[in-house]
Order: C-alpha cells, then sequence, then structure tokens
C-alpha cells in the first residue's frame, strides 16, 4: 500500500508511489494503522537526508516521528521546511545566515536558536486548513530561483521559478519549462522569510528534471 507520506508545495501531505530525493519530519503525526491524522505536531518542521550515517527507520512506527518525502529542496522549502541541523549542518548553517541577512526586519541575530526562526515560519504557512500558507503576491519576475508560485489563471498548480523559466511541479519531476510572462503577479507558495533567505544567496537543490 503507497502510504500517505508524500508533501506538495502547498504543503499537503498525499499518496504517491515516487520516493523523492529528501526526507523530513513535523512531528508525529500519524496513528497506529499508518494514516495521517493531523497536518503538523509541532513548529520545527524539518528537511533531512534520505541517507545518513547508516541509520535504519521503519516508515510511521507507531509512536515515532512521521517520515515525509520530497522531490527536492525547493519543494521541502515551499512547503515550510528548512535544513535538518543534525544530517545537514552545512545546509543549515548556510540557511540560517541567508534567512538572518534576508530578513534583518526580523530583529534576530545569529546568536538566537533556530526556534525562533522556526516560530516565524509556521506564522507565515498557518492557514485555517492547516496546508499552505498566508496569501502573498509579489512581482512574478523579481522572485529568486527556487520559489514556487501559482498563477491566479492556473489555480492548484505549483510552478517553480528557475533559471528565468517557469517549471511545472509533479511528484515525479517538473515539465518542460516556460516563459515567466513580463507583467504577471503570482501568489508566494514558499514562505515570504524564506524566499528572502533565497534572495540573500542560498540556492536550493531542485530534481534534475528542471535542468542544472
Amino acid at each position: 500500500m503507497t502510504l500517505q507520506n508524500r508533501v506538495t508545495p502547498y504543503a499537503a501531505i498525499v499518496r504517491h508511489p515516487a520516493r523523492g530525493a529528501l526526507t523530513g519530519n513535523r512531528g508525529v503525526i500519524h496513528n497506529e494503522r499508518q494514516e495521517i491524522v493531523r497536518p503538523w505536531a509541532n513548529r520545527r518542521w524539518i528537511c533531512c537526508r534520505l541517507e545518513f550515517k547508516g541509520l535504519r527507520r521503519s516508515v510511521m512506527s507507531p509512536g515515532r516521528w512521521t517520515e515525509l518525502f520530497f522531490l527536492d529542496e525547493a519543494t521541502a522549502f515551499a512547503a515550510g521546511h528548512r535544513p535538518c541541523a543534525y544530517c545537514r549542518r552545512a545546509d543549515f548553517d548556510r540557511f540560517k545566515q541567508a534567512w538572518l541577512a534576508g530578513n534583518p526586519g526580523a530583529g534576530l541575530t545569529p546568536a538566537d536558536s533556530i526556534e525562533a526562526i522556526d516560530r516565524l515560519l509556521h506564522e507565515e504557512r498557518t492557514h485555517p486548513t492547516g496546508e499552505g500558507g498566508i496569501e502573498f503576491r509579489a512581482p512574478f519576475v523579481a522572485l529568486p530561483p527556487g520559489t514556487f508560485v501559482e498563477l491566479s489563471d492556473r489555480p492548484g498548480q505549483p510552478l517553480l521559478v528557475w533559471r528565468g523559466m517557469l517549471h511545472q511541479w509533479s511528484a515525479w519531476g517538473y515539465a518542460r519549462p516556460e516563459p515567466q510572462g513580463a507583467g504577471l503577479t503570482a501568489r508566494l507558495l514558499t514562505p515570504p522569510s524564506t524566499v528572502n533567505a533565497f534572495r540573500a544567496g542560498y540556492v536550493p537543490a531542485v530534481h534534475a528534471s528542471a535542468g542544472p
């Protein structure tokens, strides 16, 4: 049986057979029948390596954190996750540095713990349905690479901004790129503070189907 553990750029957790390039969690959000029963259990939404120091886990074990899977890092960021400080320490340090540089108005310093950033990320992604984030609109062509958007004329279709083009997302990979189109606006799916981190220099990894 295909488990419900694949995450979309809308932060929704769906059933899909594709494995994904990264894993992660939001705490224990499944029951003893391996069913998702809540969208999150804590504010620490992390994104992890699939393999680390030979550690092995049985997916969705009772009482253990729920393993979630992402097509790529850009998808994880859009869903509101950030790099794990344990298995992805170098990426975690780069992200925290870029996030602080890109969000000076948050009033945080390198001495502040990641919990402060997690709290602000949670405020951005929280929605009454428990999925996705608050609606933000931004100039479409001004968004940095790695950002996910949704266009008003294509509801329900997440699009990756990458190398000056748009890439239609699916759980298997990206469709053929298309021009961005000048003058359009888009609803941000990636949390705004994470977009600011991208502007400050953090470039997320993307699936090979999006190109180099």
